[in-house]
């Protein structure tokens, strides 16, 4: 009977032993990481949408321009402090993910990357831990496609969109060119998106054309 017991004991002491602790005070401070990266970035999206920008501004009593500048400068100065510290974290642990900070947490340091100009830097760190179910694919996905877009290149899912000064003077958002896009959806779903590439654009007010790369230019 002593030996029975004893076994189990070992056996819980062992199985304890194998499960990994989440790291509390790290979760916390991702949490935290995670709220200063939307700060003020739901107020410059309204401020970017010219039906609501002028209403907005008129609260702050400045100028749609005037406020603009003023909240960037605000989120540009937390994005770097934010920066700085996700870079200390990954350096230390790798990327952050679900088994280390749970989640949400664990995608707070890929908002702070997709927001940053060093995507491409970290771009396979984020494969990884999407490889690894230690972040959502989907995620990775999007940011693939944004490395994609600032590089020039035809994005893969369909998740970035760009605009241009038309010869009007008007300016056009577009859905950026998709690499193979009539199968577009299809890897969307696989990727892990609930929307069909026209329905994410409607999403923004764009109505959904497909772009050839070499005639971004001649869109109208």
């Amino acid at each position: 009977m002593k030996r029975a017991v004893l076994a189990i004991l070992v056996f819980i002491s062992l199985a304890a032993c194998g499960q990994h602790k989440v790291n509390l005070v790290l979760k916390k401070q991702l949490d935290s990481i995670m709220v200063l990266d939307q700060k003020y970035r739901d107020t410059l999206s309204l401020l970017m949408d010219p039906k609501k920008s002028d209403s907005v501004a008129k609260n702050l009593s400045l100028t749609a321009q005037q406020a603009t500048g003023h909240y960037w400068a605000l989120q540009n100065r937390l994005d770097s402090l934010d920066l700085v510290f996700v870079e200390g974290v990954i350096k230390k642990y790798g990327y952050p993910g679900k088994t280390l900070v749970d989640s949400p947490a664990n995608e707070a340091a890929w908002y702070v990357i997709q927001h940053t100009g060093k995507i491409h830097q970290y771009i396979d760190v984020i494969k990884k831990a999407a490889d690894n179910n230690e972040l959502p694919f989907h995620l990775y996905a999007m940011m693939l496609d944004r490395d994609l877009m600032d590089g020039g290149k035809e994005q893969v899912y369909g998740t970035q969109a760009a605009y241009r000064t038309l010869k009007n003077g008007h300016t056009e958002w577009f859905v950026w060119p998709i690499k193979d896009a009539a199968t577009v959806n299809e890897r969307r779903k696989k990727a892990g998106f609930d929307l069909t590439v026209e329905q994410n654009a409607t999403r923004f007010d764009i109505t959904y054309k497909v772009v050839e790369l070499n005639g971004i230019k001649k869109i109208k």
